[in-house]
């Protein structure tokens, strides 16, 4: 309720429903667009009860049918607009000046429940009585506990979609929009082509993960590694005290080159280009859907306004503002959070295992942290209208969750490791703990684990918890009304009880659908280039996650108030800006994080085939001691504290330094102008294919634009018709 009302979407609790007992013969009760439900002890209570009734008096007022139904906690308001509110809206919004084909015959004899529900939400959301109480001030007081639309007519829906035997089923987009309202059918619509466009995403990434299967004893690498027994690598880390032979890791070396090879970076191109082919396609499909759907010219704003005249026939417009002061506080305040998360991030350095536990532990603590911060600021900004509140929120929201979830990987792939110093000169913290090095093998291993964990066991227990809460919830509220008395024998009642006992839902429902599937899109393409088999591993996820989120919203919780839209609104943009991150961050991926580029230098300037030589030995044939630095055991600082150090003169580690002062050699440094080379020539490259498939693939189809032309030369031709009458009498 506090989220609500700090971003003043006063929609309250909406609902959906289970299914229901067989009621006998009982009469069929009547429709009601919403219930109010009421605290008992509210009736005992003079000023409670005063306020109460003012606000049900308010709605007469206003042309509203209720009626009162007491429970045994609980006392239930069936809500029923008068037909005068509907014809009010659609005198103002269904005969629209914009052409949009089959408008002309678009003059409902009835209107649809969606609308219905809609337009009430709105006027509940909106009305004040004459003492100045709106349902949520009512609501906070605890004089009212919800509000919620009746589930009816969802059995169709259940059968061919909300069950989890559908898996593989189409899904039936027009039911779902008939039923939920355009923002949830289009939600479904974009998450069925995100799992569909994700089949050629996997398969190319299966591929070139079982493409290093052909390599796994044939790599020249790999054969050096497994051959080096008299290498002693350094110890690292604060608790290494011991020297251990470079053949120890000879396993973990034949397990990175499955995603550590030359296939990788051209997988990592192929899902740049595959990104901006599936936002152009979905763009394609959405305008082919809007269309069939007469949404084509339907403006967000002025339904807006007409909702707020038919509330209101005084309502004033709120003009656009903009304050350069408020702009300049929202920035510094954006800032200082960023760079707060930021340095949470480098916290992980000296903390990384104690904070990974911790934020594995409360992910909902930091999910609710954010979301207050993004709220506080939209408030801060004063939005003029939902749309914009909506989209500001949007984005604040969005960025503060991207930072908590991708700050441990950007660590892992850009930080572990990098700032350590060398054996003999460590960097400590406060002079006493050494940092934390990346695997012997390389960071490019931890960082496939880290993505290995991410989507493959969080996001199956995320799956799972997702299901089981709500269940589990309902299941509770069923067993807790149960046992409180019988049923009551009025079928009404018990179909408003029922759909008071299932799970409440809130204005963030669906934002939530929303933002975890943008935070599995961002896994799945950002850190790619470290693993490829995320798309296959998103496309499974997915296929779970369509109907898991159909039955909790048909069998699990309340209706939703279904909510008037033609696109996904501000997700396209973020989506939009997950592709340019994934192309920067792939890159420096394969630049810094991976040994492709070292590789590729040695090969054509120190190794065997070094400037155009032909060799019969591999290309690669000593890289491994080329790659590692030689460090005198005679220069540690804590000999004592190393296990075998008087039976050790040198061991290795993975730098390039020289042996003389342990600087920076002109190997790091060349090496250094190469990877920054390589970033800025992959970037272009990539974005130049993504500009150019974004120009080749329009985003409206040809057939809808050659539509709606027809429609505008139609109304014209009419308009002249008409013209020709009236001159003719």
């Amino acid at each position: 309720m506090q989220e609500e009302e700090s971003l003043r979407i006063l929609v309250g609790t909406e609902g959906e429903s289970f299914p229901l007992e067989e009621m006998g013969t009982c009469e069929a009760p009547e429709q009601w667009d919403f219930v109010l439900v009421a605290a008992q002890h509210t009736q005992k209570k003079q000023d409670q009860r005063q306020r109460l009734r003012g606000f049900l008096e308010e709605l007469r007022r206003k042309g509203f049918h209720v009626k009162e139904r007491e429970g045994q906690k609980q006392v239930f308001f069936g809500i029923r607009a008068h037909n005068s509110v509907f014809e009010l809206y659609r005198t103002l919004l269904m005969e629209p000046d914009s052409p949009t084909p089959g408008v002309q015959l678009a003059r409902p004899t009835s209107v649809p429940d969606t609308t219905r529900i809609r337009i009430v939400n709105f006027i509940l959301s909106n009305m004040k009585t004459a003492a100045g109480d709106t349902f949520e001030n009512l609501k906070k007081d605890g004089i009212f506990e919800a509000r919620f639309p009746l589930h009816k007519g969802e059995e169709d829906l259940k059968n061919k979609w909300a069950r989890w035997r559908n898996l593989a089923r189409r899904q039936p987009i027009d039911d779902i929009r008939n039923y939920f309202g355009e923002k949830v059918a289009l939600y479904f619509a974009w998450l069925g082509w995100y799992t569909y466009m994700l089949v050629p995403a996997a398969l190319v990434g299966l591929l070139v993960f079982l493409s290093g299967f052909a390599l796994f004893d044939a790599s020249q690498i790999s054969k050096e590694v497994c051959e080096a027994r008299d290498i002693l690598l350094c110890p690292l880390g604060h608790q290494s005290r011991s020297f251990q032979p470079l053949s120890s890791t000879c396993t973990f070396a034949k397990l990175t080159h499955l995603f550590d090879n030359e296939g990788t970076v051209l997988f990592a191109i192929f899902m740049a280009l595959w990104a901006t082919v599936f936002l152009e396609i979905w763009k394609r499909q959405r305008a082919r859907v809007v269309l069939h759907w007469d949404l084509y010219g339907w403006d967000e704003d002025q339904e807006e306004m007409a909702l707020q005249l038919i509330n209101c026939p005084h309502y004033q417009l709120r003009p656009h503002q903009h304050s350069y002061l408020r702009s300049t506080v929202i920035l510094v305040l954006s800032v200082l959070m960023i760079c707060l998360m930021i340095g949470m991030a480098h916290l992980l350095v000296v903390y990384r295992v104690l904070a990974a536990a911790l934020l594995g532990t409360l992910p909902f603590l930091e999910y609710q942290v954010n979301k207050a911060v993004a709220l506080k600021l939209c408030e801060f900004e004063q939005p003029r209208t939902f749309l914009e509140r909506e989209r500001k929120f949007t984005i604040r929201f969005f960025i503060l969750q991207f930072f908590a979830h991708f700050s441990s990987l950007v660590y892992i792939a850009f930080i572990l490791g990098r700032i350590n110093g060398h054996p003999g000169k460590s960097t400590r913290l406060a002079g006493l703990w050494k940092l934390e090095e990346c695997h012997l093998s390389g960071c490019m291993m931890d960082l496939f684990v880290q993505m290995a964990i991410i989507m493959g066991l969080k996001q199956t227990l995320s799956n799972c918890m997702e299901y089981l809460r709500p269940w589990l919830a309902h299941k509770f509220r069923l067993m807790t009304a149960c046992t409180r008395s019988h049923q009551p024998c009025d079928p009404q009642l018990q179909d408003w009880q029922r759909n008071y006992l299932l799970n409440p839902v809130t204005t963030f429902s669906l934002f939530d659908e929303f933002m975890e599937m943008m935070i599995q899109y961002g896994f799945t393409t950002i850190f790619v280039a470290a693993f490829p088999l995320a798309p296959l591993l998103a496309l499974f996820s997915n296929l779970v996650e369509i109907r898991l989120d159909a039955v909790k919203m048909v069998w699990l919780q309340r209706r939703l108030v279904p909510r008037k839209a033609k696109d996904i609104g501000t997700w396209l943009q973020v989506l939009e800006t997950i592709g340019v991150l994934a192309v920067i961050a792939n890159g420096m991926v394969i630049a810094f994080t991976s040994e492709f580029i070292p590789r590729v230098v040695y090969k054509y300037r120190y190794g065997p085939c070094r400037q155009g030589n032909q060799s019969a030995e591999d290309c690669l044939k000593g890289y491994v001691n080329h790659s590692l630095s030689v460090f005198y055991t005679k220069d540690f600082q804590d000999p004592v504290e190393t296990e075998g150090f008087e039976n050790v003169t040198e061991c290795r580690y993975r730098d390039y330094r020289n042996a003389q002062d342990y600087n920076f050699s002109e190997q790091f440094w060349f090496l250094l102008a190469i990877r920054l080379a390589f970033v800025i020539l992959f970037e272009h490259v990539a974005l130049c294919i993504k500009l150019i498939a974004a120009w080749y693939v329009p985003d409206v189809p040809q057939s809808v634009k050659n539509k709606v032309l027809e429609e505008k030369y139609r109304i014209l031709r009419d308009k002249m018709g008409s013209s020709s009458k009236s001159t003719d009498v």
